[in-house]
Parts: C-alpha cells; sequence; structure tokens
C-alpha cells in the first residue's frame, strides 16, 4: 500500500533502490502522502519524532553513523523552518540528509490559507541543490521528468561531497487516499570519481620535499584508518608535522593533538619559529582559535587545501591552491611515496616542546581546585575504552582539545556551525545504531536549549549524558570581552539556578548527580554500568572555572 499522489510514491521506490531505509518523519495532516508511502513500506525504517528541530538533528546523528542518507519528512507552515538549525549543521559539516518538505499546491500560497508559507527555495543558503516535484504527473513525460529530479537529488546528497538536499512537495487534498499500484521507477545510481591527479601528487610532493617547515593541519573529520596510517607514516619526516584535535579522529604518537596547550605559550620569537612555510590542510573546522589566529597572523608561503570538492577553504587567509580528493587516505598513500626526505628540526622542535608542556599541565592539574577543567581532567581519565565520545559546544569541545585524543575512540561533534542546538538530539541519533557505548558531555545551556531531545522513543541503554552545570554559559565567563561588561552575568552567562533533574523525570530517564570529584567517580562507575538512558549532572563553581582556565594558560606559558 502507498499514496495515490504519484510524486511521492515514486520517490519511495527510487528511495529504497538508492540503497537507503532511514527516514525521520514529525507528525503532520499535509505531509499525510509521505507518512503513507514510507510508513507503509516493509523495506522502510520510519521514525516519529515530534519536534522537527530534535527530530533533524537526529537524522543527523543518524546519518553520520551509518554515512548513509537519511531522509526527514514534515508537514507545511512554520514546521519546515525548525529544519534549518540541523540542515545549516549538515551542510557544514558535510552530512547527507534529504529533507522531504510537504507544501499546499501554487495557488494557495499567499493568500490566506493555514500552515502556508513560501517553501520552495527556502534553505538555499545552506542546501547542496533544491528541487520541486510536480503537483501531479499525468503523462509518460512528466513520470520521466520526475524521475530524473529524484535521482538526480539522490545522488547530490552524497556527491562530489555529502551534504543537505531538499525536495519541496505539493499536495492537494484528499491526503488520505490509497492505492496498491507502485510506479516502475529506475534508479540512476552516480558514483565518485577516485582518480588520483599525478599533477597534483607531484606538485606537492616537490613542494614538502624542498621545504624545511611543513604543516598537516587536520579539522574536523569522520573515523579513516587508512588516513590514519598514512598521515603516521608522513609524520615521521624530520621537516614535518601534523598537527590533529580531538574531532579530527586521528591517532598517532608523532602527532600533536593539544595544539592549544603548545600554542598558548608561544613568544614572539616562538611564532617565527614554529610557523611553517608549507601548510597543507584537510577536514572541516578547526576549533582551535588560538592556532586560526597564530596562521593568520604568521601566513605560511603556501597553504593547499585537499577535500572531495575542491572546495576553497581559505581558514587561515593565505589558500594558494584547491585539490580535489575522494579518498583522503589514497591520496596520501600516493604522496607518501613520492616525498624525499630533508635534513631538519621542525618535527622535533614541536614534539620538544609538547613534551614539556605535558609536564607542566600534569604539574598544574595535579594541584588545582575543583573546577570545569578538574571535572573534565576526571571525566576523560574514567572514559571507558572503545566508545563513542559526543562533545558539545561551547566548553566541552574547548576543554577536550586540552588532553589530547585516546586511541579507540571516536570523537563526534556540531562543529560546522557550532552551535549548541542540537546536541543531545545529534548524539541520540547516532547511538540508535551504534553497537557502542555513546557518552555525550554537553553544558547546561545545551541540555536545556535541546531538552527535547530527551521526548524520544528511541533513546537505547547505550546513550549516557553528562551534563556539567556551571550555572550558566561558562565560556564567557573566561572567553575576553564579556568579563568587562556590567552584562556578564544578566547576558552573556546567562547566570541560573535550573537543575536537570525533573526534566529527566518529566521524561522518564535516568539521573544522577554530582557535586565534587569522590560523587563523580563513584557515579560515573555507576552511570557507566547502568542499563538505561542516564544523565550525570555535575555541578561546578561558577566564580571559580574561568580564573582556573586563566591561570592554566598562564602557568603554560610561564
Amino acid at each position: 500500500m502507498t499514496s495515490d499522489k504519484k510524486n511521492i510514491s515514486l520517490l519511495t521506490e527510487l528511495f529504497l533502490q538508492h540503497g537507503l531505509e532511514n527516514i525521520v518523519i514529525s507528525p503532520g495532516s499535509r505531509n499525510a502522502p509521505i507518512v503513507i508511502s514510507f510508513a507503509n513500506n516493509k523495506n522502510v525504517n520510519t521514525f516519529t519524532i515530534v519536534d522537527e528541530r530534535s527530530a533533524a538533528f537526529f537524522a543527523l546523528g543518524m546519518a553520520l553513523q551509518t554515512g548513509k542518507t537519511v531522509a526527514i519528512a514534515c508537514t507545511s507552515g512554520s514546521a519546515v523552518l525548525n529544519y534549518a538549525s540541523a540542515i545549516s549543521e549538515a551542510y557544514y559539516q558535510k552530512i547527507p540528509l534529504l529533507i522531504l518538505t510537504a507544501d499546499r499546491p501554487q495557488h494557495l500560497i499567499d493568500i490566506g490559507d493555514g500552515q502556508t508559507i513560501r517553501q520552495s527555495g527556502v534553505f538555499n543558503n545552506y542546501i547542496k541543490k533544491s528541487y520541486n516535484l510536480p503537483l501531479e504527473i499525468s503523462t509518460e513525460e512528466e513520470l520521466i521528468k520526475t524521475e530524473a529530479i529524484i535521482n538526480e537529488a539522490l545522488n547530490s546528497c552524497r556527491l562530489p561531497e555529502s551534504g543537505p538536499v531538499h525536495i519541496n512537495i505539493p499536495f492537494d487534498e484528499p491526503l488520505y487516499q490509497t492505492t496498491n499500484e507502485t510506479n516502475i521507477a529506475k534508479a540512476d545510481i552516480k558514483f565518485p570519481d577516485t582518480n588520483i591527479s599525478t599533477n597534483d601528487i607531484n606538485l606537492l610532493s616537490k613542494e614538502i620535499s624542498s621545504s624545511r617547515k611543513v604543516m598537516i593541519i587536520a579539522g574536523q573529520l569522520n573515523s579513516d584508518n587508512k588516513l590514519n596510517e598514512q598521515l603516521c607514516n608522513i609524520s615521521d619526516f624530520d621537516n614535518i608535522i601534523v598537527l590533529s584535535e580531538t574531532t579530527s579522529n586521528l591517532h598517532g604518537q608523532g602527532f600533536i593533538d593539544t595544539i592549544d596547550n603548545l600554542v598558548s605559550g608561544f613568544s614572539e620569537e616562538d611564532k617565527l619559529i614554529f610557523s611553517p612555510d608549507i601548510l597543507i590542510s584537510l577536514g572541516g573546522q578547526v576549533v582551535s582559535k588560538m592556532m586560526k589566529k597564530f596562521l593568520r597572523t604568521n601566513k605560511p608561503k603556501k597553504h593547499y587545501h585537499i577535500s572531495p570538492s575542491g572546495e576553497k577553504m581559505d581558514t587561515y587567509f593565505s589558500l594558494t591552491k584547491s585539490i580535489i580528493s575522494s579518498n583522503l587516505g589514497d591520496f596520501f598513500s600516493s604522496l607518501v611515496n613520492e616525498i624525499s626526505s630533508y635534513k631538519s628540526d621542525y618535527s622535533s622542535l614541536w614534539k620538544n616542546r609538547k613534551t614539556k608542556t605535558e609536564a607542566r599541565k600534569n604539574n598544574y592539574l595535579e594541584n588545582a581546585e575543583y573546577s570545569d577543567l578538574k571535572v573534565f581532567e576526571s571525566i576523560i581519565n574514567k572514559l571507558p575504552e572503545n566508545i563513542c565520545l559526543h562533545l558539545g559546544n561551547s566548553t566541552p569541545v574547548r576543554y577536550s582539545q586540552l588532553f589530547g585524543s585516546k586511541n579507540g575512540i571516536i570523537y563526534n561533534s556540531n562543529r560546522g556551525v557550532s552551535g549548541i542546538d542540537g546536541q543531545l538530539s545529534t548524539a541520540a541519533g547516532y547511538s540508535y545504531y551504534s553497537n557502542k557505548t555513546n557518552v555525550l558531555i554537553t553544558g547546561d545551556l545545551g541540555f536545556f536549549y535541546d531538552s527535547n531531545g530527551l521526548m524520544n522513543s528511541y533513546l537505547k541503554s547505550n546513550f549516557k549524558i553528562i551534563v556539567i552545570n556551571n550555572s550558566g554559559g561558562g565560556i564567557f565567563r573566561f572567553i575576553p570581552g564579556p568579563d568587562t561588561t556590567p552584562n556578564l552575568e544578566q547576558v552573556f552567562a546567562y547566570h541560573h539556578n535550573y537543575k536537570s533533574e525533573y526534566i529527566c523525570k518529566a521524561f522518564n530517564v535516568e539521573y544522577l548527580k554530582a557535586e565534587n570529584l569522590f560523587d563523580l567517580e563513584k557515579n560515573l562507575k555507576v552511570l557507566f554500568n547502568n542499563d538505561k538512558t542516564t544523565v550525570l549532572e555535575v555541578f561546578t563553581p561558577e566564580e571559580i572555572n574561568g580564573r582556573v582556565l586563566r591561570d592554566y594558560f598562564g602557568y603554560l606559558k610561564h
């Protein structure tokens, strides 16, 4: 059984032929044909989440975990706009989402009809492509044309790089009619170009082999064993240093994975010594503002960015060329074989500085007061092996960079746009298909902002949530600027006395709390061994957190 609307029944058939299987639907009436066509197909996994914003982030997490396009579908009107935050995150993080929005026919737009807005092209700034399906399919020619549109949309979700694609679908009443007839659809599936440019390999190998100071910096990446192996090989060269972050999902003994610890103490002389001649970047956003400032003010002579789409990612205002490669592991495998050794102390300079900085970091932490920093140290040290760690914006993802990455842990964070919305829902979606323990570390405001993520029938026992409650936006208490205004607590940090306990009770989620390190370590054991979705709320002293972190960087510097 499927809807009698040919446009949506055709889309459902092609969706399956492209090897897709998951759709997250938010209830409505205008999207009834979508519900009927997908939910009644035994080959489709249909999820129902009421809050469209949460639903879209849940789908985003699911797509990130499976590596496949996930569809989201909603009714018309303002429901559509609730998708915007997740769509922008998917666009900048390059996650494949298929956005299906039910719409009224064109003659009902802007005449005062209910639940009606101008939906065509509504997401144009934050999607790869946008399409409108025809209201009716009456001829063979219209069928072929619609089929081509849908195939193009489904391919665009993945190629040349993943991202969100919007299909707006008008439906006229009646909306609930069904049929047992199926359309004969033909999938046209495109595949990525896996060729590696010999010219680009030759160009980069010559640049690297003749330069004393080469820096490779990785932004946000999915875990990739081959890429990790090849970057480990390349980091053995004397003139090359590899910088990574937790969200890069790279692990190597020779990598610099605690960037802020090292860069925060740079003197003017250090900046000249440690700045690269050649910079090679890959992946998405880099978390470290210190590193971005360092490279923007100490520009490399040449900067090459490598990506599947060849996007001009000029993060450091020095881009020389974008290089296209659909497979970073294969690209660096070819590159490392062409590089000649160059005598240099550049790699050893960075590695020696890391060793000395680590010693100072450990000495400071041994005597640090109870604070966000000490709490994060304790959590990181107590994490089980082989888990997925989801890091909320703003402070959790930054604190994680101070402790580096642990081999065997997958690190995720919504660092496409870096907003606090949707952190809980994204982690919940990711955990649904994961066979690992999934731990979300989030701040209090991020948790409260996305608390509807608990209004979800698909929370699994492998999902654990740690809320660091410092009574407001802790990041504003230590970044320069807000602390010099009289509006710090009322506006920027938004001081509050809210707690998570009764939110957890409302949604039937287990709740734990800690107010000191002893209780924290005791309840971390309970959290990780509990067989239910559980929240551990950790209360920290708002008046101390900022000072402890400022003193930390001051200690590393001096």
